[in-house]
C-alpha cells in the first residue's frame, strides 16, 4: 500500500484511516462525519483488521447479544458503511457468499501499518521508519469503544489493545537503543516506554545506564528503590535488574559494562540484563497463556476473560504446556505461574515480559452451531511480532478426541516454529559469537541443507555447542545425526561412522534419558547397525515419552517400511506429517511411505508418494533413486529413467546394489526393487 506508506512519512494520502485513538476516516484532509452506531464503528474497526472475509454469523455474534434481527440490523450497519467508505468508481464493501469483506488497498490504515510491521520484525527496520511509527500511537486502539453486552467483541478488543501496545513497547525500546542518549527524543521515548511497560526489566536498565552516564547515581538509586517496591507489590523479582545495576555502578568509569550492556552500531549501548548463563546452553523459553474459553461447550456459556476456570479451555492449555514440556526442546513456564497471572488479568505480551521468556502463546476456544474452533497465535516478546497464528475448526463429534487432535497440532507447530526463528536467528550471528543453544540451532540449519559439505558444517557446530555444554542431550543427537548421515550416504566410513552415530547417541541418553531425542538418535544409530529389534525399541520410547515428537514416528515408519510391518510404517508416516507438516525431512516421511507400498505391491500409490518426495526441495540422491525404482514397478519407465539418469549424474555408476545395501529390505522386497532397477537400466 504504497499510498500508507507515504503517509508514514507525512504526507498526504486521499484516504486514511486512523484505528488508534477514536476511530476516525479521513478523507482529502477532512474527517468524515461518522454515524453514532457504537455498534456500525466496532463493525467496520473489525472489518478494517481482518485478513480473511467474515462470515455474517461471526459479525453478528460478536456484536449482538440476542437482538430479533442481528442480520438485519447487520445489513443496516453494512449499508451505512458503504455511504461513507464508497467511491463513484470503487465499492469497497465486498459481499461473496455469507461472508463480508473490506477493500481498502490504497488506503492508510494507521494500525495494519502497525502490524505489518511487527510481522516483518520491529527490530529490522530502519530509524526513520521507527520514528514514523512512534507518530501512529495516538492513543489506544479505539479508544472508548466498548459495547455493552457484546462480550466477544470486548473480548477481542482487549487483545487488540494489548497486542498494540506492545508493538508500541516493541517500538519505543529501538528508538531508545538506536537515538543518541543525550538527545530530548530519546529520553520522551524512554518515558513513555516505562509508561507502557512498568515490569520490563530492559525499560528500566535503560534508565539507568541513561542516569549513569550523566553521573546521576543519586536520582538512579532512587529510582531502584522505587522500581523494587513497585516489583515486589505484584511479586515480581527484580534480583536481575538489580544485580545488573550494580555492575554498571562498580564499572561506571569504563566505556563498556560487562554483562549489563553490549556496544551496537549505534551511537549507545543496547541493554541487556545480566545473564550469568549466557555463554552456554540457554533455552528458547516460552509461556502458553490459558485459552479464553468464549463459548462453552455444548452451549453452556462460560466467562470470557476473567471468566471461570476449570473448563475446557483451561484443559487444552494444560495439555499444551505439558506436551511441549515433553519435548525437552526448551524451557516450558508451569502452568501454576502461568495460570496466576492470567487471574490478575495480566495480558500476555505483559506476562511474557514477567515471566522473562522469548515467547508467549496465546488462543481461544469457541463452540457454535456444532463447530470447534480454536485460534492461536505464537507471539516473540521482545519485538511484539506474530510468528504464528492459526485458527483450527473440526465438528465435535467426539469432542475429547478432536481437542486431542487440535492440541497435537498446536503442539507441533510451536516447536517447529519456535525452532525455526531461532535456528534464523543463529545464522545471522558471527560464529565465534554463538552460545550452545545458538550453536546447536547453527548445526541444526545446515544439517538440514542434506549436502557432504553443509553436513559436516553441521558436524562441526554440535561439537563447538557441545564444547560450551557438555550436557547439551539434543546436541549429542544432532552429532548422532551427522554421523548417521555419513553412513547412510556412504560419505564416509560406513562401520566407522555408525560407530560413531552411536555413541553421541549413547553421550544423549546419559545426559538425559527422558528426552525423546536421545532415544531418537540411539534408535537410528542401532538400525545402522542391523539391530531392528533394539531400534524400534528406542523408538517406541522417543513416541512415549513425547507423543508429539513428529521425528520418532518418521523414524518409525523408515524402519518398519524396509523389514517391519507396512502397514504399520504408512499410519507412522502419515502421523508424523500431520504432526509437522512442512517439516525439513518430509521427503524422508514421503519416501517411508512410498517403500512401504511396494512391499504391500501397491505400486500405483508408491509411485505418486515417491514424486511428492522427490519434488521436496532438499530431496538427496538416495530419494530421487526411490522415485526411479517405484516408477519403473509402476511400470511408469519414461519418467523412472528420468530420475535414474539425475541420479547418475551425481553418481555415474550408481546401480542396483548401491541402493539395496543403503537399506535393510526383507528378501521378499529387495527382489521388487531388483526388478524394477533392470526395466531401467540400474539393475
Amino acid at each position: 500500500m504504497e499510498s500508507a506508506r507515504s503517509s508514514l512519512d507525512g504526507g498526504v494520502v486521499g484516504f486514511s484511516v486512523r484505528l488508534l485513538g477514536p476511530l476516525t476516516i479521513i478523507r482529502n484532509g477532512t474527517s468524515v462525519a461518522l454515524p453514532k452506531s457504537r455498534k456500525l464503528r466496532a463493525l467496520f474497526a473489525y472489518l478494517a483488521l481482518a485478513p480473511h472475509p467474515v462470515g455474517r454469523s461471526r459479525l453478528c455474534e460478536l456484536l449482538w447479544d440476542v437482538p430479533n434481527d442481528p442480520r438485519g440490523e447487520l445489513r443496516w450497519c453494512l449499508s451505512k458503511v458503504r455511504g461513507v467508505l464508497d467511491e463513484p468508481d470503487r465499492p469497497r464493501i465486498g459481499a461473496q457468499g455469507d461472508t463480508v469483506a473490506l477493500d481498502l488497498n490504497g488506503v492508510s490504515v494507521d494500525a495494519v501499518e502497525i502490524a505489518s510491521a511487527a510481522t516483518k520484525g520491529i527490530e529490522t527496520l530502519e530509524l526513520e521508519r521507527l520514528l514514523a511509527l512512534s507518530r501512529l500511537f495516538a492513543g489506544d486502539f479505539l479508544d472508548g469503544l466498548e459495547i455493552d453486552r457484546s462480550p466477544h467483541f470486548n473480548s477481542w478488543l482487549t487483545a487488540q489493545r494489548r497486542r498494540f501496545s506492545s508493538c508500541h513497547a516493541a517500538v519505543l525500546e529501538q528508538l531508545v537503543e538506536r537515538l543518541p542518549s543525550d538527545s530530548d527524543d530519546a529520553s520522551s521515548h524512554l518515558e513513555k516506554w516505562l509508561e507502557l511497560a512498568p515490569f520490563d526489566g530492559r525499560a528500566h536498565l535503560a534508565l539507568l545506564a541513561r542516569l549513569a552516564q550523566r553521573g546521576q547515581f543519586g536520582a538512579a538509586e532512587e529510582h531502584v528503590a522505587a522500581a523494587a517496591r513497585h516489583f515486589g507489590s505484584e511479586d515480581l523479582d527484580f534480583a536481575s535488574v538489580r544485580d545488573a545495576w550494580r555492575a554498571i555502578r562498580c564499572q561506571q568509569g569504563q566505556s563498556s559494562w560487562a554483562q549489563s550492556a553490549v556496544p551496537r552500531s549505534g551511537s549507545q549501548a543496547a541493554i541487556v540484563l545480566a545473564d550469568p548463563n549466557a555463554a552456554t546452553s540457554r533455552k528458547a523459553s516460552l509461556a502458553v497463556m490459558p485459552f479464553v474459553e468464549q463459548a462453552g461447550i455444548g452451549g453452556v456459556p462460560t466467562g470470557p476473560l476473567g471468566g471461570p476456570r476449570g473448563g475446557i479451555a483451561d484443559g487444552l492449555t494444560h495439555d499444551i504446556i505439558t506436551r511441549l514440556a515433553k519435548l525437552r526442546d526448551f524451557f516450558v513456564i508451569a502452568r501454576g505461574s502461568v495460570f496466576a497471572l492470567a487471574e490478575k488479568n495480566i495480558a500476555p505480551e505483559d506476562a511474557g515480559r514477567r515471566l522473562k521468556v522469548d515467547y508467549v502463546a496465546t488462543g481461544t476456544v469457541r463452540s457454535q452451531a456444532g463447530r470447534v474452533t480454536v485460534a492461536v497465535e505464537l507471539i516473540e516478546v521482545r519485538t511484539a511480532r506474530i510468528v504464528w497464528a492459526e485458527t483450527f475448526e473440526r465438528k465435535p463429534d467426539d469432542i475429547f478426541a478432536v481437542l486431542d487432535d487440535i492440541g497435537n497440532s498446536i503442539v507441533s507447530s510451536i516447536s517447529a516454529e519456535i525452532e525455526t526463528v531461532e535456528r534464523n536467528r543463529a545464522m545471522l550471528k558471527a560464529p565465534n559469537s554463538l552460545n550452545a543453544w545458538e550453536a546447536y540451532h547453527r548445526g541444526l540449519w545446515h544439517m538440514y541443507r542434506f549436502t557432504r559439505a553443509e553436513n559436516e558444517q553441521a558436524r562441526h557446530f554440535f561439537d563447538m555447542a557441545l564444547k560450551l555444554d557438555p550436557t547439551f542431550a539434543r546436541a549429542y543427537a544432532g552429532l548422532s545425526f551427522t554421523h548417521w548421515q555419513n553412513a547412510f550416504q556412504r560419505w564416509g566410513d560406513r562401520d566407522q561412522e555408525s560407530a560413531m552415530a552411536f555413541e553421541a547417541a549413547g553421550q544423549s541418553l546419559l545426559v538425559d534419558d527422558h528426552n525423546p531425542a536421545a532415544h531418537w538418535a540411539m534408535g537410528r544409530a542401532l538400525w545402522l547397525r542391523g539391530e531392528q529389534d533394539g531400534s524400534l525399541i528406542e523408538l517406541e520410547r522417543a513416541v512415549d515419552l513425547s507423543p508429539n515428537f513428529a521425528l520418532g514416528h518418521y523414524a518409525l515408519s523408515f524402519v518398519q517400511c524396509q523389514s517391519g510391518d507396512p502397514e504399520a510404517a504408512i499410519d507412522a508416516s502419515d502421523h508424523s506429517r500431520h504432526l509437522s507438516p512442512f517439516d525439513p525431512l518430509l521427503f524422508g516421511m514421503m519416501g517411508s511411505r512410498a517403500m512401504a507400498h511396494v512391499r504391500l505391491g501397491q505400486f500405483d500409490e508408491a509411485a505418486e508418494w515417491a514424486l511428492k518426495a522427490a519434488a521436496r526441495p532438499n530431496a538427496h540422491a538416495i530419494i530421487l533413486a526411490i522415485a526411479a525404482h517405484c516408477l519403473a514397478l509402476a511400470g511408469r519407465l519414461n519418467e523412472a529413467r528420468s530420475f535414474a539418469a539425475a541420479l547418475r549424474k551425481t553418481l555415474p555408476n550408481y546401480c542396483a546394489d548401491d541402493f539395496i545395501g543403503t537399506f535393510r529390505f526383507e528378501p521378499d522386497a529387495e527382489a521388487l526393487f531388483r526388478q524394477g532397477a533392470r526395466r531401467i537400466g540400474l539393475g
